[in-house]
């Protein structure tokens, strides 16, 4: 690190679990976030201004009058920009020396088989199933650290899953391909403002503690937010193993 950053990063480098070498494993990681809305625009952020060195952002969508309301990483200067080119903007903005790669185009398999191989963690900030269950795929079949959020109503949740760690479920473990779950979107559902914006932040935090080796306590545990009473809980998440994506039969 050069003087420059020794200041930017200097809270970081004051803590005892973080200091110089855990500040250069930032700055040397590579993060791929996978929506840039209401979960991804926190994320997006939280990386940037912390020193992870890489971002790539994959979002086919526009930013749009509606999405202001949440998706902090936008503004109205920028509606109908991509939302991916708009977060890159957002970023540079807070943190120049942060190379970020917008991809403006929907996460299927093809790219994230591309994408995987040079990355060190996943950030899924998308708000569809089978997108979720792409990505699942992908960390699974590359043993990336999955960090999975949702927010909806005023109810979030969050969880960490690892296929690098031998017990560690998969997000098709908890959510299987063939059930039957009733999609929601908060275009048609609602969405409290900063519950987003709390689940991303957590999401980001996760993120960085991988990154860092300080490792997660959420891998195999779901973590919910009542946004009503402001309460959290969290329950265990044990490896199904007859999952149809992680589990013996399929490997």
């Amino acid at each position: 690190m050069d003087d420059t950053q020794l200041l930017r990063y200097s809270r970081h480098i004051l803590l005892n679990e973080l200091g110089v070498e855990g500040q250069e494993k930032l700055l040397a990681s590579h993060a791929l976030i996978v929506g840039a809305g209401g979960l991804g625009s926190p994320v997006a952020l939280y990386l940037g201004s912390a020193g992870v060195g890489h971002i790539t952002v994959v979002d086919h969508d526009a930013v749009d009058e509606t999405n202001l309301q949440r998706q902090i990483a936008h503004n109205l200067a920028r509606v109908g920009h991509p939302k991916a080119e708009s977060v890159r903007d957002a970023i540079a903005a807070i943190n120049p020396d942060v190379r970020v790669t917008p991809l403006v185009q929907r996460a299927d398999a093809a790219l994230l088989d591309a994408l995987l191989p040079t990355v060190d963690v996943v950030l899924d900030c998308t708000d569809n199933f089978a997108i979720r269950h792409t990505i699942n795929r992908a960390c699974v079949r590359h043993r990336k650290p999955l960090v999975s959020g949702a927010a909806i109503r005023m109810d979030g949740q969050l969880s960490v899953f690892d296929a690098g760690i031998e017990d560690s479920p998969c997000y098709a473990c908890v959510f299987p391909e063939s059930s039957d779950l009733e999609e929601t979107r908060c275009a048609t559902m609602g969405v409290f403002a900063p519950l987003v914006g709390i689940i991303g932040t957590v999401q980001a935090a996760e993120a960085l503690k991988l990154l860092t080796g300080l490792g997660s306590r959420l891998i195999g545990q779901l973590l919910m937010l009542d946004g009503r009473d402001m309460a959290f809980n969290a329950i265990s998440l044990p490896r199904n193993p007859h999952c149809e994506v992680c589990g013996s039969a399929s490997s």
